[in-house]
């Protein structure tokens, strides 16, 4: 079995120091191997408030999850905006593992056991022995649709 959290960050809601901090800090009670993704809230149909998530308030979110203990922190549905946040390390000595562009895997490191490739540590999950290619062409990004993406009805 594999768990991850996800915590909608919004603004004026949830995202304050304290807030963050307590939860964070409860995960990593837990197990600081929870991995735990920060999203980012963005106006759409009939929620127009608050402000849109910004990028900065994700990256300030990871950074209390990391200094909370947590090993595995991720910003993520901003890509491109949070730096390296996207990405997953090996909590031991840093290795890119998992290169990503918001939820598309530009890149797949592990060894076939799922261990770092530099210093041999085992990284908690389920991991496929190769990387068997991403399902989606490319990443999702908030209130950017392509012409294939509706339903054209002719009547």
């Amino acid at each position: 079995m594999a768990l991850e959290i996800v915590t909608l960050v919004i603004p004026g809601f949830n995202d304050s120091n304290d807030e963050l901090t307590r939860l964070a800090e409860f995960l990593a009670s837990v197990s600081p191997d929870i991995p735990w993704h920060v999203t980012a809230f963005h106006k759409d149909y009939k929620m127009t408030d608050p402000e849109n998530t910004t990028a900065e308030t994700l990256m300030r979110a990871a950074e209390i999850g990391k200094k909370a203990g947590l090993r595995y922190v991720y910003a993520g549905n901003l890509p491109g905006m949070v730096g390296d946040w996207e990405n997953t390390r090996c909590p031991n000595c840093q290795s890119l593992l998992i290169e990503r562009y918001g939820y598309l895997i530009k890149g797949y490191f592990l060894t076939p056991q799922g261990c770092c490739p530099s210093c041999a540590a085992s990284i908690p999950g389920r991991w496929d022995p190769t990387f068997p290619r991403q399902i989606t062409d490319r990443p999702f990004v908030p209130l950017v649709r392509s012409q294939s993406d509706f339903l054209v009805l002719d009547f």
